[in-house]
């Protein structure tokens, strides 16, 4: 049957994870280890109400949300929704399927002060497009250095608003010298291009480079920017959350 048509969602629990894919990496054999990875990472999460839908089909095309106070992100927004992940790619938009998916959050979050999500002042690599929230009602709630976006929909009236917290305001982490980079496994890719591809890169450069793997939700919660799948920083300062190869790494590292 063509996928395009009529394909139904489905959630990912224990029980089915091990026999469902995950959207991402589940082809690309170099990140094998952060595909099993990302499945015990959200095996771990699912007793904290984390939700991770998808269409059935061989694409990305999937949201990953949790309430709030269990996301792994420096926010305070206290009985809000946080949708942590979003993705419909390539032949697959255009087609209803990401407001589909946005419904679902929606529905979930019937109890809920409102929803939220973390976007960027213009378009970034693995993050959501802002556009798409103010379509469904989002507004600009908070920022933080360098271009990161706070975006809620309050459900209920008079709630509190959401905002960043205090740490992740300023897009400086406590290494003053080097790479340092700070990863998680919610996503498939950086394991892989953190601890193979980076590592390669910074020795061949002489970089001195230090790997921080945040494997706990606290240390999620206390972070130095609002990204905690994957920060780059530099001397000190925040360079991207884009998980960069080679190339990229020219391209955002410039050496004395």
């Amino acid at each position: 049957m063509n996928d395009l048509i009529n394909p139904t969602i489905t959630q990912l629990t224990k029980e089915n994870i091990d026999g469902e894919h995950i959207c991402c990496a589940f082809s690309d054999k170099k990140c094998t280890e952060g595909y099993l990875a990302k499945k015990e990472w959200l095996k771990n999460q699912f007793d904290d109400g984390y939700v991770f839908k998808k269409f059935d089909i061989r694409g990305k095309v999937f949201i990953e949300y949790v309430p709030a106070e269990q996301g792994w992100l420096p926010i305070d927004a206290p009985n809000y929704m946080l949708i942590n992940c979003f993705w419909v790619s390539g032949k697959y938009k255009g087609r209803g399927h990401g407001a589909a998916l946005y419904r679902e959050c929606e529905i979930d979050s019937k109890n809920k002060n409102g929803i939220v999500i973390v976007a960027a002042n213009k378009k970034q690599p693995f993050m959501s497009d802002k556009k798409f929230f103010e379509k469904q009602g989002f507004t600009l709630c908070d920022t933080a250095e360098p271009y990161f976006e706070l975006w809620h929909k309050p459900l209920k009236k008079e709630v509190q608003v959401a905002q960043f917290k205090p740490c992740a305001k300023a897009g400086q982490c406590d290494v003053p010298e080097g790479l340092s980079v700070y990863y998680s496994n919610a996503c498939p890719f950086t394991e892989y291009y953190v601890q193979h591809e980076l590592s390669r890169i910074a020795e061949e450069r002489q970089i001195t480079l230090k790997i921080h793997k945040l494997n706990t939700k606290d240390q999620a919660q206390n972070h130095f920017v609002p990204h905690t799948i994957y920060s780059l920083f530099y001397n000190g300062k925040f360079v991207t959350q884009q998980i960069v190869n080679e190339k990229l790494f020219d391209r955002f590292i410039k050496q004395e």
